[in-house]
């Protein structure tokens, strides 16, 4: 343990930036076991050394990663209770999918240190959804978190201070930022490579397509037993997915065009989704978070958009993949029969500047989201101020 520890110590001596994800807020650190999912890289180690750092004693934590080489001979819940002996109080699993037999580790360490608080995290949500299967769906609160908002963008990357705006607010254009601020300067590179939090580094492009990497060649694989010509066939449907979104899937042809059966092609969809690489927009039997009839297939976010898409994707797609991974956080945007979404009540239609009301002319509490202005008026909203609900 004494390895472990060490590393710890070593990694709180790092720099680590003032700034603090959304997430940070809206997790309640009192509860006893707290669990962190969401894709690659979106932040949620550092997330975690910011938190021991501004909000506990440092001498009472641990953080350890559970792909450690430690691990390949010692059960957490060993150095659980060798923690707990010394008088640690709050321990920190990173990476814990990456370890076998964690969900009933887990469990038991919840049950016999009652004292002991454990927040773990999990760079694919895949594992982690297996949580009920172990009995932890009663002991542990799951947090998903996803990548940066434009109002986090505009602060990280921009130095640009704005308070988070309920959805009521943005349909009623009350969005406003400091006096002097054009936001419409800095969206478009937002949605080129602001999505991430390691887009500060130079080497954005190349760590983006890792992550992609890592996702389809080991996350899913891990997860779902598959062989490594199965796992080929996810980067083939990512490949048909990157070219075409948004589109109607049709499990059949595409199906054939990987040599595997329909039911196969919903599966590969389900978990390329549930591991934060695309998005697919449901009919109103379910909404997002469920298993309703997908109606169109998106790329996750606008970075993955212009790393997969050879050349410029189209500014459509684009809107419209933003609109609904910046309102999917605190909402259930599904597919509308007269427009492009629905949220509740509300039916939207994305467009540009140019955009007519055609569509929501005869729908009640219709909305045209407009990119290219920074300001709206009655049903015409501003695309940009989407991305300051979180």
């Amino acid at each position: 343990m004494e390895s472990l520890i060490a590393t710890y110590k070593a990694l709180l001596k790092q720099e680590h930036s003032d700034f603090v994800r959304y997430m940070h807020d809206r997790i309640n650190w009192n509860n006893r076991l707290i669990g962190i999912v969401g894709p690659r890289g979106v932040g949620k180690t550092t997330l975690i050394i910011q938190h021991i750092i501004n909000n506990l004693n440092a001498d009472e934590c641990l953080y350890v990663n559970a792909d450690d080489f430690y691990f390949s001979s010692n059960k957490i819940v060993d150095l659980a209770n060798n923690f707990s002996n010394i008088g640690g109080k709050y321990l920190f699993i990173d990476e814990i999918h990456k370890h076998d037999e964690w969900a009933r580790e887990l469990k038991l360490i919840y049950d016999y240190h009652p004292d002991l608080h454990v927040v773990f995290s999990g760079s694919s949500i895949l594992d982690i959804t297996k949580c009920a299967n172990a009995d932890l769906s009663r002991r542990a609160v799951i947090y998903k978190m996803q990548g940066l908002s434009f109002r986090e963008y505009l602060k990280l990357f921009h130095n640009i201070d704005s308070r988070v705006f309920s959805l009521a607010e943005v349909l009623e254009n009350k969005v406003e930022l400091d006096k002097g601020v054009r936001p419409l300067q800095y969206f478009k590179q937002y949605l080129k490579n602001g999505y991430y939090p390691f887009a500060l580094n130079d080497d954005y492009k190349s760590r983006l397509q890792a992550v992609v990497n890592q996702t389809l060649e080991s996350d899913i694989p891990q997860y779902a037993n598959m062989h490594a010509s199965t796992s080929r066939k996810l980067r083939q449907l990512l490949a048909i997915i990157s070219k075409n979104v948004p589109f109607k899937p049709n499990m059949k042809t595409i199906g054939e065009s990987l040599g595997v059966s329909r039911n196969n092609v919903a599966d590969y969809l389900l978990y390329i989704e549930q591991a934060g690489l695309i998005s697919q927009l449901r009919d109103g039997t379910g909404g997002i978070r469920s298993l309703a009839k997908v109606d169109k297939v998106y790329l996750d976010n606008t970075n993955l958009m212009h790393l997969l898409n050879y050349g410029e994707p189209n500014n459509g797609n684009v809107r419209e993949t933003f609109f609904m991974n910046q309102l999917r956080v605190d909402n259930d945007p599904i597919a509308s029969s007269t427009a492009d979404f629905q949220v509740g009540e509300f039916t939207f239609e994305v467009g540009g500047k140019n955009k007519g009301k055609k569509q929501i002319q005869s729908v009640a509490n219709g909305f045209v989201v407009k990119d290219d202005i920074e300001y709206g008026a009655l049903n015409t909203i501003p695309l940009w101020t989407f991305g300051m609900l979180y």
